[in-house]
């Protein structure tokens, strides 16, 4: 018995809300791929005349289906970043009744930041990160060694590296989140940073093209952002322990 209730019950009723916050996500994103696609051609556009002003290459394609197929993919992820706010506040609204009021600020919190750092780390990758890697590509070319850059092959990588850089600068709101909820100690965590760079290498040579400078200008941005999360978690450690020790004093204990 959960709450009165029978615990089949109780599964049943968590799922169904599971279901139907899935179902609200999933209908968003459904909305709001219609806008986006329109917006595609132009985003496309804006895309291609920027290469050329800063490589003083031209995009070719190879396929008469390719460019609309690249419109539609740019659709999708300018419709993830469109509907993330309310894809992660609907997901972490769905656990909110099994948290206390001050998890629960603290969840609203988090709401905000995970779209946020999505957004900050798509624009870092697009503005920054991507213009580096294909300059150091193009660097390559000579007097018998031209490039003929297919816009297909461009484009998905642009897209591909947003997403991952979108993910990765996550990497401070878990470092937070998990020493917060106790799952892991602060002081482990300290200790594990070898590890932790590693592991974030690791990730970044899996999420990028075989180079290292594209692994570092991800990997080296991630790992400041896991120094930043947990900074984050010892100031939140420090003020609670301050919180604890106030609380005994005014008891008595000390």
């Amino acid at each position: 018995m959960i709450d009165g209730q029978p615990q089949e019950s109780s599964l049943a009723f968590h799922l169904e809300a599971l279901r139907l916050t899935l179902i609200r996500c999933l209908v968003a994103l459904g909305i709001g791929i219609i806008p986006m696609f329109l917006l595609s051609p132009y985003a496309l556009n804006w895309f291609t005349s920027q290469m050329e002003f800063q490589t003083g290459s031209t995009l070719h394609y190879f396929a008469p289906m390719e460019v609309f197929l690249l419109q539609f993919k740019m659709a999708a992820l300018f419709d993830c970043i469109l509907c993330s706010p309310f894809i992660a506040w609907n997901l972490w609204k769905f656990i909110l009744p099994a948290l206390y009021n001050n998890e629960k600020k603290f969840v609203r919190t988090i709401a905000f930041l995970t779209s946020f750092l999505f957004i900050a780390g798509v624009a870092f990758c697009l503005t920054v990160c991507f213009p580096l890697i294909v300059r150091f590509g193009l660097s390559f070319q000579n007097d018998s060694l031209q490039p003929v850059i297919g816009v297909s092959s461009v484009i998905s990588l642009a897209l591909w590296l947003s997403l991952a850089f979108g993910s990765m600068f996550q990497f401070p709101l878990v470092t937070y989140a998990i020493i917060r909820a106790g799952i892991v100690r602060y002081e482990t965590v300290c200790h594990c940073r070898p590890y932790v760079l590693i592991a974030i290498l690791v990730f970044a040579a899996l999420l990028t093209p075989p180079d290292i400078l594209s692994q570092l200008i991800l990997g080296i941005p991630t790992y400041l952002l896991f120094e930043a999360g947990l900074l984050a978690a010892r100031r939140f450690k420090t003020k609670t322990s301050e919180t604890i020790y106030d609380k005994d004093h005014k008891d008595g204990l000390y």
